[in-house]
């Protein structure tokens, strides 16, 4: 029998583990389950998509270390998932990002030795960035001998990652789960949730959190502080009909919804995550006594502590507004 450990940190992606939330919502006739996917090696869930992106073509021999050079688009947890898979593998990575990319982010991309190429002007037709990410690596991709774009707007292989979530969720959960609440941003998550549901528990309820501003769901674009969640635009990897209902939440819940966990679970979370929190919380009255609700928290929080765990930058965005988080304090 072979007892030695499994090789290398990309052994460690998946396998999250799955909580009951019974603090903050311990009044509450159903349960709520939490996926904590900050638990992957690079810290969220995108370390999935990373991997199912990158490491079948590095086995396959269409992407060679010492030749081939990695080229995405990415301001936060997907760039540091590669970063990651390009680490271990020996592959130069060449990250495009945009001037809203918070510094814990960039350095810990330079710690990975990635290649970091900075938009600072949104594309002119839109006024968003990412149109002007997506065509700075269009240029570097023509430019670079032997670069290759996952595109993770687009890549089937995206969604086919959280085949796995999803099965790991309902093998874990121990019994049916009535309702799914992801936040959205690339689509990759929701997609691939929704395939596997589709086969293996059809009945179970896709809750989409989406952000006010953004375009996936139809509605006008917006301004949003927080990112990976919500998009300028809906990414190539939506479908119509991936969620059975859609809440949008404004980024102030999102930073209550952290502030909440923090506070009630001990967890610290990323933006999408208080997002999902209060996604529930605003559902709360809908969902049927004896329900059981996985809430996908998608990071951990490190990489927020300059915004939304900071109270100096939540006063200046929003107010004194420390009142939406304590008043429910036990």
């Amino acid at each position: 029998m072979n007892n030695r450990p499994p090789q290398g940190v990309l052994s460690t992606v998946g396998g999250t583990p799955l909580i009951r939330l019974g603090r903050l919502f311990a009044d509450r006739e159903f349960d709520v389950l939490a996926k904590i996917e900050g638990m992957n090696p690079g810290g969220s869930i995108k370390d999935r998509a990373s991997v199912s992106m990158l490491v079948g073509r590095v086995r396959s021999g269409d992407l060679v270390p010492g030749r081939s050079v990695v080229v995405e688009s990415s301001s936060g947890n997907l760039a540091i998932g590669m970063a990651q898979v390009c680490g271990w593998y020996g592959l130069r990575f060449v990250c495009v990002v945009d001037s809203r990319t918070t510094s814990q982010n960039l350095a810990i991309l330079r710690a990975y030795g990635t290649e970091v190429d900075m938009v600072d002007r949104p594309d002119p037709a839109t006024g968003e960035y990412l149109p002007a990410r997506i065509a700075r690596v269009r240029e570097l991709v023509d430019r670079i001998p032997h670069a290759y774009w996952p595109n993770q707007y687009a890549n089937e292989l995206n969604p086919r990652a959280h085949h796995t979530t999803m099965a790991e969720i309902l093998e874990q959960a121990g019994g049916p789960v009535d309702y799914l609440f992801v936040a959205t941003s690339s689509c990759g998550t929701v997609t691939g949730c929704r395939e596997y549901l589709a086969e293996h528990s059809p009945r179970t309820r896709v809750v989409a959190v989406d952000a006010e501003g953004s375009a996936i769901f139809g509605r006008p674009r917006g301004p949003r502080l927080l990112p990976g969640h919500g998009a300028a635009v809906p990414p190539a990897l939506y479908r119509k009909g991936v969620a059975d209902q859609v809440v949008h939440v404004s980024d102030l819940d999102a930073v209550v919804g952290c502030r909440r966990l923090i506070r009630r679970e001990a967890l610290l979370a990323g933006g999408s995550s208080g997002a999902v929190v209060s996604a529930v919380e605003r559902l709360a009255p809908e969902l049927p006594p004896g329900a059981t609700c996985v809430a996908v928290l998608a990071d951990r929080g490190e990489r927020y502590l300059d915004t939304i765990y900071d109270d100096t930058w939540v006063r200046d965005h929003f107010g004194e507004v420390a009142h939406l988080w304590k008043e429910n304090d036990r």
